[in-house]
């Protein structure tokens, strides 16, 4: 075979290229080392020679002559066909393109330049041991499918260059034991039947090695390489290709190719249809199987088969899939536990002593509180909040902070048990020592024009920037970044002056509107308009920020040029969360810990820019708000992500359907099938992490005011485990299989939001709820020497927490009293703990209020303390790999090294026994002349 005999460049004037490829992975020629032509390399000089290309100036056409192009072969007619015409070699990848001769817009000369572009690719393809074969498209003949197929010796010296690990012997270690094995009978129903989908044998591992070929377990060339194990090579070649210098400026690459339009689509082939078999004997029918055993809904009360998930779509989809169902199924314990807190405040509701004194008309109905607005906010009676007060009751509950409590344990089993069955599953799927495999990406690669001298090799290396540079980088990125969190922040401000100002409007017109004896006023309180109306506004600005700044977070990640996909992905992954955090949590953290802390009192309010009047709270507090804000938040962002998930490439693939329909009674071959399906995008397992770690904080930073968040959020993730196989198995074209040694940056992340769940819930119950209050006028100010109750009681609550204030007594002589006019009303009463009129200390804070600010932070403390000692005995007391799994992994890894130690020796013994051999045949030859 004749590899890289000799790489075609285009030289073309600056003047003369648009230029639409872009300028990503482009670097100045000058800066890289010309070779001479060459032939068959050593595998360990590839990788080196990728970098490096003969200049040609092929900018004329009467050079086309040096271009080496595919065979065009017309359709065989075998729609199930994975193969070439000749039925022997396997398609390993698919390129398309439009013909440019038969492009209906022709501009001058610029889809003659396209084609020549493509041409030099394709001829370099060749000259790197690629096959190609082309086919015209059956239903669009502007269409050329040209299918990529990588010969033995390619893929041998392309896993040794990737160090891919691939089989040494049969492994009979791996034996997995099931937790519930005294339940088999229940479990077996859950199990995906083994006479379908079959265990993956199980072998010894190791990196590939072409010098040490005969020590692996090759019975079959053909089947060595899986598919998986192919395109991975495949499209490691595709991206490291050349094709065009322009102003000593090289590109290359698939996706450059494909993002210019030069190339329509480039993909793996999915290997059957996902609604009937492939009637090739040969083919495994893997896609029809996940369908039918993991996408199906009928397959929803079954476990996910991972194993076949990543033998078909590679470790990093499996991890992901993994992952979920493990965070499903620890879901199913919070979820039953809420589930139970939330019945208890249910059935409790009616025994709840300060509701019923809110609804009393003996109580409640007599107490009039103040306007909670300047000029057109009017008095109103405190029992117009009861059936708020009543709903509180189910939320606001003892069961709420036993919850509370539970879910800052239940957070760290979850992270422990997981890096548990993550590191069973890094032994499992060999990628172990995973990091030692990656490869920089072909961006980085070409941006690699500064020598430096490697600390621990002490030899030169070439990065893409000096330190100062990498400096600046860091330096622009984090201010962008930055810039858009402040961003977020002034749209909350945004959203807390449309509440203030809505306020008043609402509590204008409500009570004109509504007839007193109206059902509906019982529900359509200010408060509540004005909850539901800012919720609904702000899922819509969060939505529209998350869209922009995507984009945005994606240049600056492809300006800071990350090294390797995983250093890449983590990067993008620490941007966008931190900007998800401040989108979808700053309505929250506002309505818990900001709204009704300051806002004065009647006689002296707080302006926020001295105009608008700060909100107060119902005087129940902003548990029940913050509740519907949670509701509709986490309730709309699953609506949508179904929406888009599942409607938009539904969608798409039936517009391409139907485009096409002329055609559709036509034997269409795979390639072209696959072809009309919509492409997933590099990033498109990214956003389902994001969307699944942004619930993930709902559930619990903020779990202490919503107990049924884990139910919600168990219901979706069972709907989106299959949604996502659906997607994956119908809509979308098979992905590049990716190795992924974990989840990556998204385990810190999650760990993070467990430390910070504790401080949150804990600040919910204290400053949020009622409940620290509550208890300290039960304890403390409902019996002598403070109250006047024989017996611990809560009676008298409601009475004791609202403060008296006088109406003549408002301080801004800068305003007219804008208590003055609204009615007969000589004082009314606040939600505050502070002494009444006529006090020697009047509207100063009182001995109730410093009582529950101690508690509070007591509460705080004592609960933070407990449940972090709770949360580090149980880290240290679970190892994060499994002594078994260490076991294992050990044992492997020293049968591997004693099998290859052993095959060497037999090698060297060998070898020594022919050279001691033909030792002793010279040496004999040497003497007999003598003895003679």
């Amino acid at each position: 075979m004749q590899m890289m005999t000799r790489d075609v460049l285009l030289e073309m004037e600056l003047e003369d290229d648009e230029d639409e490829d872009g300028d990503i992975g482009e670097v100045p020629a000058s800066k890289r080392p010309l070779m001479a032509p060459h032939t068959v390399l050593p595998s360990s000089l590839v990788l080196e020679n990728l970098e490096q290309t003969i200049v040609s100036g092929f900018g004329t056409l009467e050079s086309q002559q040096d271009f080496r192009t595919p065979e065009f072969e017309e359709f065989n007619g075998k729609p199930d066909s994975l193969f070439f015409n000749d039925g022997q070699r396997r398609i390993d990848f698919v390129l398309v393109y439009e013909d440019e001769s038969k492009k209906e817009t022709n501009k001058k000369g610029y889809n003659e330049k396209q084609r020549r572009k493509r041409r030099a690719y394709e001829s370099n393809l060749i000259c790197d041991g690629l096959q190609l074969e082309a086919t015209r498209s059956v239903l669009d003949d502007k269409l050329v499918f040209v299918k990529v197929h990588a010969p033995w010796e390619v893929l041998c010296t392309y896993a040794e260059i990737m160090h891919i690990k691939l089989p040494l012997k049969p492994n009979d270690l791996k034996t997995r034991s099931s937790a519930f094995g005294n339940f088999n009978w229940f479990t077996k129903v859950l199990q995906v039947d083994e006479s379908i989908i079959k265990p993956e044998q199980e072998f010894f591992t190791a990196p590939f090695e072409k010098s040490r070929m005969n020590d692996f377990y090759i019975q079959d060339r053909d089947t060595f390489f899986n598919p998986a194990t192919r395109s991975r090579i495949v499209y490691f070649i595709l991206s490291r290709i050349k094709y065009q210098i322009t102003d000593n400026v090289k590109k290359f690459g698939i996706n450059k190719l494909v993002s210019s339009g030069i190339y329509k689509a480039a993909f793996p082939l999915h290997d059957c249809n996902f609604s009937t078999p492939s009637k090739d004997l040969s083919c495994p029918n893997e896609r029809y199987l996940l369908y039918r055993e993991w996408a199906h809904p009928r397959s929803i009360y079954k476990k996910q088969p991972l194993d076949l998930i990543r033998k078909y779509y590679g470790e990093k989809i499996g991890i992901y899939f993994a992952w979920l169902g493990y965070y499903t199924q620890m879901l199913l314990l919070a979820a039953v536990v809420g589930v139970a807190c939330f019945l208890y405040g249910y059935f409790n509701q009616n025994n709840c002593t300060w509701s019923k004194e809110v609804c009393d008309p003996d109580i409640g109905g007599k107490i009039i509180m103040c306007p909670q607005c300047d000029r057109l906010c009017p008095f109103w009676k405190l029992n117009a909040t009861c059936e708020s007060s009543k709903k509180l009751c189910i939320f606001d509950s003892f069961g709420t902070l036993v919850f509370a409590v539970f879910m800052g344990v239940w957070v760290t089993l979850f992270l422990e048990f997981w890096k548990r069955r993550q590191a069973e599953l890094e032994y499992e799927w060999d990628t172990v020592e995973l990091q030692q495999e990656e490869q920089p990406r072909p961006e980085y690669e070409a941006r690699c024009t500064h020598v430096v001298i490697n600390e621990i090799t002490q030899e030169e290396e070439r990065v893409p920037f000096t330190t100062w540079g990498k400096c600046i980088r860091i330096t622009l990125c984090a201010s962008a970044v930055f810039f858009w969190i402040l961003l977020i922040i002034a749209s909350v401000i945004g959203i807390i002056v449309y509440r203030l100002s809505v306020f008043i409007v609402f509590s204008a017109k409500l009570p004109k509107n509504l007839n007193g004896t109206d059902p509906i006023q019982k529900y359509l309180t200010p408060q509540m308009a004005t909850s539901i109306t800012a919720s609904l506004i702000s899922f819509i600005i969060i939505m529209i920020l998350n869209t922009i700044y995507e984009k945005v977070a994606i240049m600056i990640t492809n300006f800071e040029l990350p090294r390797t996909q995983t250093d890449y992905e983590n990067s993008l992954t620490m941007k966008m969360f931190l900007f998800q955090f401040v989108n979808y949590y700053s309505s929250c953290f506002y309505i818990a810990f900001f709204k009704g802390k300051f806002v004065g009192y009647p006689g002296d309010p707080v302006y926020w820019l001295g105009k608008y009047r700060n909100e107060e709270c119902d005087p129940g507090g902003c548990l029940l708000e913050l509740t519907t804000q949670l509701t509709i938040i986490m309730g709309g962002k699953a609506i949508w992500n179904n929406i888009q998930e599942v409607l938009l490439p539904w969608v798409m693939n039936l517009i391409g359907r139907y485009r096409t329909v002329s055609g559709a009674e036509k034997n269409t071959p795979r390639w072209e099938q696959d072809y009309h399906l919509q492409p997933m995008g590099k990033l498109g397992l990214f956003y389902e992490y994001l969307e699944m770690i942004i619930q993930f904080g709902f559930v619990t930073l903020f779990v202490a005011s919503f107990p049924l968040a884990p139910l919600l959020a168990l219901v979706n993730n069972i709907l989106e485990i299959r949604v996502d196989a659906w997607k994956l198995t119908t809509q979308y074209r098979r992905m590049v299989p990716e190795k992924a040694q974990d989840i990556g940056a998204w385990q810190p992340i999650m760990q993070g939001i467990a430390i910070l769940a504790v401080v949150t819930n804990a600040m919910i119950i204290a400053f949020t709820s009622e409940m620290i209050p509550r208890l300290v006028y039960y304890w403390s100010f409902s019996v002598p020497p403070y109250g006047d109750h024989l017996n611990y009681t809560m009676e008298g609550y409601i009475n004791n927490t609202l403060s008296y204030f006088n109406i003549v007594d408002f301080k801004n002589k800068n305003k007219d009293n804008p208590y003055t006019g609204l009615g007969d009303h000589t004082s009314c009463r606040y939600r505050d703990f502070r002494h009444p009129p006529g006090h020697p200390q009047e509207y100063k804070h009182n001995i109730y209020y410093w009582h529950v600010i101690a508690a509070k932070l007591a509460f705080i403390i004592v609960t933070e303390h407990i449940i972090y000692s709770v949360k580090f005995f149980i880290s240290y007391a679970i190892p994060d790999v499994s002594k078994s799994t260490k076991s294992k992994i050990k044992r492997e890894k020293y049968l591997t090294q004693k099998l290859l130690h052993e095959n060497h020796l037999k090698d060297m013994t060998k070898n020594m026994g022919v050279i001691a051999e033909r030792m002793v045949e010279v040496v004999d030859n040497n003497l007999r002349p003598k003895v003679d």
